[in-house]
């Protein structure tokens, strides 16, 4: 009951390919992987500037000595 059957695929499949076209269906999936790779690098970005360490300016506590 949990996975989904050959036949509920084919016709996710024969959808698909009915609202795009079957030329249409390699651009979107070209546009799709271009997609999920700037998620990444963006990610990579997040992670690369989360990692540099934090430079403290220094304090002016000395106010009068």
């Amino acid at each position: 009951m949990g996975s989904f059957s050959l036949v509920h695929w084919l016709v996710v499949l024969a959808i698909v390919v009915l609202l795009f076209g079957a030329g249409k269906l390699p651009r979107v999936m070209g546009d799709f992987a271009k997609g999920i790779k700037a998620f990444k690098s963006g990610m990579k970005e997040d992670d690369s500037a989360e990692t540099k360490p934090q430079v403290k300016p220094p304090s002016g506590d000395n106010h009068g000595a």
